[in-house]
């Protein structure tokens, strides 16, 4: 116990399982369910990780199946798993500061661009005022236009409009509909504060905070800042233009829309798909070419320090960087002005290619445990469920509890994973007073 006191770091997976094992106490119990009996144990555990983990996945109808109080609670676990997670993110940038040094710390203070190691308070507050607010400004658009344009009940549509802009700023994509948000596809006042939302809370603290204050300036931003914004505008645009073309004419997602539907209802999508993961668009009706995009994305994920899974949209355009360098012969990578060390590098291989195991392995481990499974749909809700966005094509409520476990594990280690990973190999940096002579294999 006191290793892990003096590491606080060790503690992160420990205090996720125990708030994910709570909920799961919680959503058994008769009165969460619509016809007040127990919930078995796998349902109980997988849509309690599901929650905490800020996924959204589930494995049955989740607005028939809960009530009013397992609503409640998914609703709970999801704003603890978000906030928490920011809160840990941040508090492990602090813990990771002290512990390397005074030219390390001033690095990790230049790459975060945010506070020192002593303003832990006012960094907690501002995380917690932005969360709060930008869920207020969704949450009160969203009801407005419930209850002006589809007649909702005041009380139905705030607490419709509460439930979704939780679920979207924190990345999850629990819906109160059965099929997700379709019916609201076309219309600019739900969809847009619910994608723009889902974008915000996924680009990270550090990122957005410095976006903000140093609007005038983007050429002075830091590096982790430049590879996550423009990055994510990258990959937004992109996955637009693709969606769009792809599915113009499949009259199952949105070839009957007119053109400016079409424009809304794919934008929406692959705002919330790259980690959001609700349901704009009928996924389980996509084009084939569609999945693919949609597995790139989502393992590619949002920004560090947010509530988005994957392995980072800085670590897959630092990658890129790395490869760009390579082929150019450059001696050094290079972002801006800007030389990344190659500490850096070695992290972001690290991340990419053990992630790259975990999906891999668990796509092997569920077409093992599930008969008659395609390759692309175990691939597909593997890759939802490690990046935590929650996405399904219907093979989750169809498989045995075995290949469900194996999904409640991916979206565990796909939440937890990856900062106590980034935390543990920048706490494990040590120093050799000696390097052995050098050779160069044969590459390729």
């Amino acid at each position: 116990m006191r290793r892990l006191l003096r590491n606080p770091v060790r503690l992160v997976p420990f205090g996720f399982l125990a708030v994910i094992l709570l909920g799961t106490g919680l959503l058994m119990l008769p009165w969460a369910t619509s016809e007040a009996y127990y919930t078995p144990f796998v349902t109980a555990l997988f849509t309690s990780t599901s929650a905490v983990s800020v996924t959204g996945m589930a494995i049955n109808d989740t607005p028939n199946y809960w009530n009013d109080f397992g609503l409640a609670m998914i609703t709970v676990l999801t704003q603890l798993g978000g906030l928490g997670i920011l809160t840990v993110a941040a508090l492990v940038i602090l813990v990771v500061s002290r512990q390397l040094g005074l030219r390390n710390r001033l690095l990790v203070q230049a790459e975060t661009a945010e506070f020192g190691v002593g303003d832990v308070g006012r960094l907690l507050i501002r995380i917690a005022a932005t969360v709060f607010a930008t869920e207020a400004v969704m949450t009160a658009v969203i009801a407005g236009r419930l209850w002006w344009a589809y007649h909702y009940p005041p009380e139905q549509a705030l607490w419709s409009a509460t439930f979704h802009s939780i679920q979207a700023f924190n990345n999850a994509g629990f819906a109160l509909y059965s099929d997700g948000l379709v019916a609201f596809s076309r219309d600019p006042w739900v969809a847009l504060p619910l994608g723009l939302g889902a974008i915000i809370g996924g680009l990270g603290f550090p990122a957005l905070f410095e976006a903000v204050r140093e609007w005038r300036r983007p050429a002075g931003w830091a590096v982790a800042t430049k590879l996550t914004i423009w990055g994510s505008l990258v990959l937004i645009a992109f996955g637009f233009g693709f969606l769009l073309l792809a599915e113009w004419t499949n009259a199952a997602t949105i070839g009957t829309y007119d053109v400016a539907g079409k424009v809304l209802a794919s934008f929406t999508q692959i705002a919330l798909s790259r980690t959001g993961g609700f349901d704009v668009i009928n996924i389980d009706h996509l084009s084939e070419e569609s999945y693919p995009l949609f597995i790139v994305l989502m393992f590619i994920g949002g920004g560090s320090a947010s509530t988005a899974g994957g392995i980072k949209v800085s670590t897959f355009f630092l990658l890129a960087f790395v490869i760009w360098a390579e082929l150019r012969g450059e001696p050094d990578v290079t972002v801006g002005s800007r030389r990344v060390a190659t500490a850096s590098q070695r992290q972001a291989l690290t991340v990419a290619l053990l992630s790259v195991a975990l999906v891999v392995g668990g796509t092997l481990g569920l077409i093992l445990l599930t008969q008659n499974v395609r390759y692309y749909a175990a691939l597909f809700e593997v890759t939802s469920a490690f990046s935590t966005t929650g996405l399904s094509t219907g093979l989750a409520q169809q498989l045995p509890e075995p290949g469900q476990y194996v999904l409640t594990a991916l979206m565990f280690i796909g939440r937890v994973g990856p900062l106590t990973l980034g935390s543990a190999i920048a706490l494990n940096t040590r120093r050799r007073m000696y390097r052995y002579p050098e050779e160069q294999p044969i590459v390729g």
